[in-house]
Order: structure tokens, then C-alpha cells, then sequence
């Protein structure tokens, strides 16, 4: 009798072994590094706004580690709308306040698990979050010099950064486009200045390092 348990326990757990297994070789690895545009139009921020945000960003996560390095540089300046609104004229380049930023942060947390994506911003059509990513900014530029609102407080800012996709239906074929939309909110003191609303941005498709890029100019 205690032969027969055995062999079942035996049994069993090579089931489970193997079942174990196949669930992380479903898992696909996350890529090395993503990389895209940023696209977006903020609200009405410290009234002025919205603001048109132009820009690139670079996502490079550091292997097993849980952890990843991010940075972009963009331009922003008021829209039509946000120069009209406060009774000035569109066609005066002037009026419109354009200027940079640069954003960097380093060692910031990346996470798969279902909570923390549930805190990511949803989409229509829907898709599905892949990561998330938070952090504090090492530091936000504004036309190459600290941000004034960093400057106004001792607290750097949060971010929050994330990447969703094609959504795997029940048969496991590879979606067309696994990394498509990207996600960049602020945490205050920044707040004063991009608002709370997420930026929106695309995903370029993935590569392993960023010698992809180099390459991709020489062709």
C-alpha cells in the first residue's frame, strides 16, 4: 500500500512539474529595450494649455533584474486653442511658448503582475497592459536647465510609464503587434506642468539593445 502511494505521489508530481513548466515557456520574455514616439495634446495646466507634446522616448529593461532605465526628450508649445483662449493670435510663432524637456530615470521598478497593471490607462478599442513601470525622475529639464517646478519644491517627481498591446486570444497565435501603445504620467510636483492625464505614445517594434538603433540609420 505505501508502495502504491508512493509511485502516485511520484506521479503527481511530475504532472505538476511538467505542467509548470509549459506555463513559464508560454511566458514570453520581455524585450531588452522599446523605444517610440510621443503624440499628445495635455489639458488646461496652471491655466495655460493644452499643450502640444512632441517627442521621443527609450525603455531599456535591465534583463531579470526587475528594474529599468528610462528617458525622453520632447518639445511642447500651446495648440491653436491654447493660445486663443487666453485672447492672443495663433499666427504670432511667439505666442505659443515652445520649449523642451528632457526626462530621465534610472532604476526604476518594472512590474507584470495583474494589480499593478490594472493602474495603467485603458484604451478604445481595448487592449491589453503588458508593464508597468514606476519610479522617480532623476531629473526633468526645462530648455536644458531644471525644470522650475522641480526647482519649487525638495520632492522629485513620480512616474509611471506603460506598454500594452495585442491581446493573445485563446488559440496562443502571436498577435500582430505585442508592444503597441505606450504611457507616460506625472506625479506632482510635475503635475503643475503636464497635468495628471496620461501622455500617449507608440512602440516601435522591440529590439534586443540599442545598437539596433545605430543600425537602423545606417540604412
Amino acid at each position: 500500500m505505501n508502495e502504491k502511494r508512493f509511485w502516485m505521489t511520484v506521479r503527481t508530481l511530475a504532472v505538476l512539474a511538467l505542467t509548470t513548466g509549459a506555463g513559464v515557456l508560454a511566458q514570453a520574455p520581455l524585450p531588452d529595450h522599446l523605444s517610440g514616439i510621443l503624440s499628445d495634446y495635455s489639458g488646461v495646466v496652471s491655466g495655460a494649455g493644452p499643450w502640444d507634446m512632441r517627442g521621443h522616448w527609450s525603455l531599456q529593461l535591465k534583463g531579470n533584474s526587475g528594474k529599468a532605465d528610462f528617458s525622453a526628450f520632447m518639445t511642447m508649445e500651446l495648440s491653436d486653442y491654447g493660445v486663443t483662449r487666453v485672447g492672443k493670435d495663433p499666427a504670432v510663432a511667439a505666442n505659443r511658448g515652445a520649449h523642451t524637456h528632457h526626462i530621465v530615470m534610472t532604476d526604476a521598478t518594472v512590474s507584470t503582475n495583474p494589480s499593478d497593471l490594472s493602474a495603467c490607462p485603458a484604451f478604445s478599442p481595448s487592449n491589453t497592459p503588458k508593464l508597468v513601470v514606476n519610479g522617480t525622475a532623476n531629473f526633468i529639464s526645462g530648455n536644458g536647465n531644471d525644470a522650475t517646478f522641480e526647482k519649487n519644491g525638495s520632492a522629485t517627481s513620480m512616474l509611471q510609464i506603460c506598454i500594452s498591446g495585442a491581446t493573445h486570444d485563446e488559440s496562443g497565435v502571436t498577435p500582430e503587434v505585442e508592444y503597441s501603445n505606450m504611457t507616460l504620467v506625472f506625479g506632482a510636483p510635475a503635475t503643475t506642468h503636464f497635468g495628471t492625464d496620461p501622455v500617449h505614445g507608440v512602440v516601435r517594434s522591440p529590439h534586443k539593445d540599442r545598437d539596433d538603433d545605430r543600425d537602423d540609420h545606417k540604412h
